[in-house]
């Protein structure tokens, strides 16, 4: 494998979906792909030996953590993680700080944090490329590998219709920044009060969005239909108002059924059966959520490739 990095290219991050072109997104795609068939095959890949990945943790995690650690070990890379119990960040050090160190120490850095401006302000301060692992506003390392999931699967996403029933939270608006990108259609199907939010979508065409009351009317001809939790992260306090408020949006086998016939069904995880999506849904033969939670692991890796390495051959 040739490469050909600038030591004067300008540093990328990945704090959003929109941070990358449509051809930069699908070179990462196809590069996971290639990436994946290598481990299938125990093949190994080590195009960032001897780099460090520092995983910087302020909300828990489990698929993040395992599948940023165990895919930069297998690039042939090392990895530090921190939280905020035995770093600066839990004894009040500003961000600004925590990045302008880290950064010299470390190739690239993951955070999964809480405001979307809290990462920003690390990537502005960073001499590495930053990451992001999760905000409470978009998640975008998830929607890559869920879109990577629909393509094995399905083949191009581009024209296709994703359902997205339940909480307009940030894996929704990450959704809605792919579908711009990609050119595929988005319905969003979420309770009154928990709705996306006009002045987030902004100029949303109809041809890339369109909202719906009924969450079985979103669902009508899409080739996807995923959901999360009701209750994310930092939210905890609402939990029962949430769950009367999204009653009516469990993802259930009659909503599949008014989807295309050969219709996937993703969660990013973790999933409470009998709440967002039925059991017999999350295991049922239209479910990739395994597949998905497993392609985490092989987009980032080749993210973090990309955002090292530049396109390779």
């Amino acid at each position: 494998m040739s490469n050909v990095v600038s030591t004067n290219a300008p540093i990328r991050h990945f704090l959003q979906f929109s941070d990358f072109t449509r051809e930069e997104l699908l070179y990462v795609l196809d590069r996971a792909r290639l990436i994946k068939d290598k481990f299938k095959r125990y093949e190994p890949h080590h195009s960032l030996h001897d780099r460090t990945l520092a995983m910087v943790f302020e909300k828990a995690s489990t698929r993040t953590r395992v599948s940023f650690e165990a895919g930069m070990y297998q690039l042939g890379g090392s990895v530090i993680h921190l939280t905020t119990n035995d770093s600066q960040l839990g004894r009040s050090e500003p961000i600004e700080d925590t990045a302008r160190v880290v950064s010299r120490m470390v190739d690239i850095v993951m955070i999964r944090t809480f405001e979307q401006t809290r990462l920003e302000r690390f990537a502005e301060h960073s001499r590495v490329p930053v990451i992001n692992g999760l905000t409470n506003e978009f998640h975008p390392c998830q929607i890559l590998a869920d879109i990577f999931t629909f393509i094995e699967n399905r083949g191009s996403i581009a024209g296709k219709t994703v359902a997205w029933v339940g909480d307009a939270n940030n894996m929704a608006y990450t959704w809605l920044q792919a579908a711009e990108l990609l050119d595929f259609k988005l319905h969003v199907s979420a309770p009154a009060g928990y709705r996306l939010e006009p002045v987030r979508i902004g100029s949303a065409k109809p041809t890339t969005l369109q909202e719906f009351a009924d969450p079985h009317e979103a669902c009508q001809g899409a080739h996807l239909v995923t959901t999360d939790v009701w209750t994310s992260m930092g939210y905890e306090s609402e939990n029962e108002e949430r769950r009367k408020a999204f009653a009516d949006w469990c993802v259930d086998q009659d909503m599949m059924q008014r989807a295309a016939s050969d219709a996937l069904f993703m969660h990013c995880l973790p999933a409470h059966r009998g709440e967002e999506v039925t059991a017999e849904v999350l295991e049922g033969p239209q479910s990739v959520v395994w597949d998905e939670a497993e392609n985490r692991l092989h987009v980032q890796k080749a993210l973090m490739e990309f955002l090292l390495l530049g396109q390779v051959n």
